[in-house]
Order: structure tokens, then sequence, then C-alpha cells
């Protein structure tokens, strides 16, 4: 070929990839004008769909799809009743009492430990020291069991002792019938302190782990829950299957049912009292309670209690302090005699391995 031939051969090639070059910039071109019109019918379409309003609610409070919505949330346990049921199926907590809501509070590993009772340390001394404070009486009550008020039958066994002077709220709610009581047990089969006052009107609630069912009802007022209730919820990371018994912290509890406040806090935890009692009052529970019923058990430290003789008794010295600071008030106190005579595993000090303690909180105002 010539090079005349070579010239127009190789001009034409650089035509072919110039035009080329420019029909690739027009298709990319035309590809971002759709890309950037698709864009905007999207963002046009939007304030549209947002400004359609959502279908109006039933008047009863549900959704339109027939469940309720959550502006309401409360928190309702339907339970298995021992009588049979009619019409709409009883619930164990009452109906409108929203969730409970604890605000921000300083969180607290440890109680705030006494002085030794002496200068150098001993069980002789620090159990003096605690059997002389929960044998006496830091406040007056003159009336304290239920056959004080009109209707209520003689109880042959001994009481657990409540107050119910005028100067506190509970014989009001009582007679007002509005009145709470949560009893914590250990398959006790002694029941006639919660019969008693679900027969006057209070709502009563009695935990315990060896119930059958996971929840009865028995008569209007009295209700049982198979939940031991524990200084601790469980671990999180364990399967519920896997858990032989449920174990629940009150606060917890407290939160599931929708309450707010106790009238009254019945314990008799077989030795489990003073951790519970420890966690009530790291998690300011007491504070939610008006009266505390507890029977103590002295005849060996308690579950999870270390440390030696002197430090364990020291230990529930100081909790029941905490409750003085509290404003708690003790009223009654009752020395079992019916119970081995021991203290920590010691025929010693003229104790009882068992006491029941009545406090009032002398600054309670209830709240459903």
């Amino acid at each position: 070929m010539s090079p005349v031939g070579w010239c127009g051969a190789a001009k034409e090639r650089r035509l072919g990839k110039g035009f080329a070059f420019r029909l690739c910039l027009l298709s990319a071109t035309l590809l971002l004008l759709g890309l950037q019109l698709g864009l905007r019918g999207s963002w046009d379409a939007q304030p549209a769909a947002t400004e359609r309003k959502p279908p109006r609610a039933p008047p009863d409070g549900r959704s339109a799809d027939g469940t309720h919505g959550a502006p309401g949330r409360r928190q309702v346990t339907y339970v298995r009743s021992a009588r049979r049921a009619s019409g709409a199926e009883a619930t164990c907590c009452r109906q409108g009492a929203p969730p409970r809501t604890v605000g921000r509070k300083t969180i607290r590993w440890h109680i705030g430990l006494q002085p030794w009772a002496s200068p150098t340390p001993s069980l002789r001394n620090e159990a003096l020291r605690l059997l002389k404070y929960i044998s006496t009486v830091q406040i007056s009550c003159n009336h304290m069991d239920m056959k004080d008020l009109i209707g209520s039958p003689d109880s042959p066994t001994k009481p657990w002792s409540i107050c119910l002077d005028d100067q506190f709220s509970l014989v009001h709610r009582i007679k007002s019938k509005e009145c709470r009581l949560y009893s914590l047990g250990l398959g006790s089969e002694d029941n006639q302190f919660e019969v008693s006052m679900a027969n006057s009107g209070c709502e009563v609630h009695r935990f315990d782990p060896s119930i059958k069912a996971a929840h009865i009802q028995e008569g209007k007022h009295l209700w049982y829950h198979r939940i031991s209730i524990d200084w601790r919820d469980p671990n999180p990371m364990l399967a519920a299957h896997k858990l032989r018994i449920n174990t629940k912290k009150l606060g917890t509890v407290l939160h599931d049912f929708g309450h707010h406040k106790i009238d009254i806090l019945k314990a008799d935890m077989e030795s489990a009292e003073w951790k519970i009692l420890e966690n009530l009052i790291l998690e300011d529970i007491v504070e939610e309670i008006g009266q505390l019923v507890f029977e103590i058990h002295v005849h060996w430290p308690g579950f999870e209690v270390s440390g030696n003789e002197s430090t364990v008794v020291r230990y529930w010295y100081s909790l029941l302090k905490e409750l003085e600071l509290k404003d708690f008030r003790l009223f009654h106190t009752y020395r079992d005699l019916s119970k081995p005579q021991l203290f920590l595993k010691r025929d010693e000090f003229n104790a009882s391995s068992c006491y029941r303690l009545s406090w009032v909180n002398t600054r309670w105002k209830s709240k459903a």
C-alpha cells in the first residue's frame, strides 16, 4: 500500500474512535438524567404519603386490627381460678395500673456497716446488742390484731401483728378495701393471716414456689403465685426451662404486676430473709412498703451470709439499723419459744432461734 493509503486508513480509525467515545459519553449523560428524575419523583411522592392520617382507633382503646395499642400499656397477668370462672377471666392485679417506673437513683452495692459493739470485736458483745435491739419496741401501737376490726374473728394461733392505729393509713385502707398485702413464703401451709386479710377486702398476693399451678385465685381477693422471691433475678443466659424454680426480685414482681405500693409485706423465708431484706434496702424498695412483718432466724448465718460469727451478727444489726434510717420503727416483737433456743448453733444468750418482728414506715404515703 502506498503512503497515501496508510494515512487515509489511520485517519478513518481515529474518527471511529472519537465517534465511539462521544456515543459512550452521551449514554452516560442520559443514564444520570434518568436516575435524577426517578429520585425527584420519589421525593415528591413522600410528603403525600406522610400526610395521610392513620385510621381512627375504636373508642375502647384498641387498634384497627383489634389488638390493644401501646399508649395504655397495662401489664395484666391472667391466672387460673380455683373456682369455675364465669364471664371474663380473673386477673391477678388491678386493671388500669400502669407499669411501675423507677427513677434514676444512686446504685448501692453494700449496706453501711455499723461500728463494732465494743473496741475488740466479740460474738458476745455483738449478740447482746442485737438481741436488745430486736426486743425493744421503738413506737407504741395500741391495735395490732385483725380482731380489733369489727367482724374479724379471733385467731387461735399467734397472729402476724400489724399496726391498726388511726395515725397510720393501714386501718383506713382496710376499711375502704384499698389495701394490698404481699406474702413471701417457702412451703408453709399456714395461710390464716392471708385469708383473713383477703376476707377484709385487701388484695392479697402470696408467693410460694411450692404451689402446684403457676397462678391460682381463691375467692375474690386472694391469689397464689408459684414464684420464689429472691435477692437477685435469674441469670438471663440460662434458658427458662432449665430453671427449677421461678425466682424474681420483689422489685421485678412489682414492675411486672404494675404495682407501686405495698401496704403490708409479710415474709417467712427460712433464713433467706436477711439477703432479701438487704436487696429491698439497696434498691430502695422498702420505701414503697407501709409495714414490714418479718420472721427472722438467728440459729445460723443464713443463705450467702459469710464471715465469722461476730461479723455475721454485726451484719444483721446493720441491716436493721438501715430500716431505722429509712424511718421504719419497730412496734412489735415476739420471741418464739416453740422453736429451738439457739443463737448461731449455741445454747447461749437466752435467745430463741426465731423472732417475729413488725415495723411501720412512719413516712409512708399510700398510692396504688
